[in-house]
């Protein structure tokens, strides 16, 4: 890995390209990836209550994840056996097998390149997620402290967000799919000009600067 700036990254930065060991061998991130999108996501502690249930979580919806393109991939400062073992250990006790790879960040050089490292509490790592596009590009970042687990769908639906974004230059609103005001509507990025804004007066929404369609159209 090249010398790299610590701290969390900015939105529409290239991921910095590494090379980790993981439960499934060494990988090289995103290099290995190519053509997928990426949902890597950090975790305080292997043997951890709340690191457990969104393990179980993730690995219940692997093929989800897999059926957009996206390959998951875990990661903290633990050592390459506490994984495996952890991993067996959930195998074992709760039925559920992780079918994804966990990074041995143990020197923490990849956390902290990151901006994972939890302030105040020793070299654990927060609950991040960085999801990274086809080409490497980060395109969403969520950070949690320790104390709150993550809610594993709002990781999948903001990849199929940004997706569907990507595919028809459109916008998300609130809890896409779901939103109380247009439900399963998207909108429409809003008019650069007068012209194109005295067009939308006739458009389905509330305003010519807030209109939406169905994906359909």
């Amino acid at each position: 890995m090249n010398e790299a700036k610590y701290g969390i990254p900015l939105l529409g930065e290239k991921f910095p390209s590494i090379e980790v060991q993981t439960t499934h061998g060494i990988k090289k991130i995103p290099d290995d990836y190519a053509g997928k999108w990426i949902v890597l996501f950090s975790h305080p502690a292997d043997f951890t209550p709340v690191c457990t249930t969104e393990f179980v979580a993730f690995a219940n919806r692997n093929k989800e994840f897999e059926k957009l393109n996206t390959a998951l991939i875990g990661l903290s400062t633990d050592q390459i056996f506490s994984h495996i073992k952890w991993v067996e250990w959930i195998k074992e006790k709760i039925g559920i097998e992780i079918p994804f790879p966990i990074i041995a960040d143990d020197v923490g050089n990849v956390s902290k390149t990151l901006g994972m490292i939890h302030p105040g509490k020793g070299t654990n790592t927060v609950r991040a997620v960085f999801i990274i596009d086809t080409n490497g590009i980060i395109r969403l970042m969520l950070y949690y402290p320790q104390e709150v687990g993550r809610q594993v769908d709002e990781v999948l639906r903001a990849l199929k967000a940004l997706q569907v974004s990507d595919a028809n230059k459109v916008a998300m609103p609130e809890n896409w799919p779901n939103n109380e005001l247009i439900k399963d509507k998207v909108i429409i990025p809003p008019p650069k000009d007068i012209f194109e804004a005295d067009k939308r007066k006739s458009w389905e929404g509330y305003d010519w600067w807030f209109t939406y369609k169905s994906l359909q159209q």
